[in-house]
């Protein structure tokens, strides 16, 4: 497939396909650090019917079938549909689009999305599609970045970019990238979409990054990401060199012997049908 004409959507594509091949090594120590959170509050139990939407390799189909799920997944870029194929024989992962399911109408007991929402030029579409697709009392669950107030280590890098970074960069607008932040748009925003607005849950969790150096952060912002990737891509060499340096220095508080352990946050929001 390709993906929507809009500027946003042809970006994030493109972007993801040439990170797919890093993001095992690089990111999934984080986001996966969530995903018990998630499947836990979008109750996944044995036999549900669960649909992992932006599934990247499957790390979430994956955790979904070792609670007794049946699974199955979607992303919009085939780097990552063949790297979750490759990862998980036995679930069905297919190229497909977030904000258009090919699925039929109330198929799934549970549908999620970790940290996909706001790779979307639409996120209230996929928030949608997931409604239509939910058999009745069926419940959907996503994850979204805590702002940089919340969560120390998005701290240390936004603060590090808006210090020595040259921010006039031209990169296609989306989604704010720390949206969802509040439970009363959450429950606004998913109302919209037909979920009911008194079954919201919204849970703020923080985890700790294990990584083997400071430096692995600023060089999976600059090598494994798409927005920040594009913004550091247009950086000068010494540009680059202020911004690493500063995420070297402010991290060293969260070194544990000769790693690192450094919070982040994420909220975990869940509605039903």
């Amino acid at each position: 497939m390709t993906p929507k004409g809009d500027a946003f959507s042809q970006f994030e594509y493109e972007g993801w396909e040439r990170a797919a091949g890093k993001y095992e090594s690089v990111w999934s120590g984080l986001t996966r650090l969530f995903i018990p959170y998630l499947l836990e509050a979008a109750r996944v139990v044995p036999d549900s019917r669960l649909l992992d939407v932006a599934c990247g390799p499957g790390y979430v189909a994956e955790a979904a079938r070792a609670r007794g799920a049946t699974p199955a997944g979607v992303d919009f870029s085939p780097g990552m549909v063949r790297l979750a194929r490759s990862r998980n024989a036995g679930i069905p992962f297919r190229i497909g689009d977030a904000c258009d399911l090919d699925f039929d109408d109330e198929s799934f007991d549970v549908v999620v999305m970790n940290f996909g929402a706001l790779h979307l030029s639409d996120p209230e579409a996929a928030f949608a599609e997931a409604r239509r697709v939910l058999r009745p009392g069926g419940r959907y669950g996503f994850t979204a970045w805590a702002s940089p107030a919340q969560s120390p280590g998005t701290r240390v890098v936004e603060e590090a970019i808006e210090a020595h970074a040259d921010l006039n960069v031209d990169v296609p607008a989306g989604p704010d990238p720390f949206g969802y932040g509040d439970a009363g748009a959450c429950r606004r925003v998913l109302s919209r979409s037909g979920f009911d607005p008194t079954s919201l849950t919204f849970r703020t969790v923080t985890v700790e990054w294990e990584v083997p150096s400071a430096s692995f952060v600023f060089d999976a912002e600059r090598d494994a990401g798409v927005r920040t990737t594009a913004l550091l891509a247009a950086q000068t060499p010494d540009a680059l060199a202020a911004i690493r340096g500063h995420i070297v220095s402010a991290l060293q508080p969260y070194a544990r012997g000769k790693a690192f352990s450094i919070p982040y946050a994420a909220h975990v929001i869940v509605a039903t049908v």
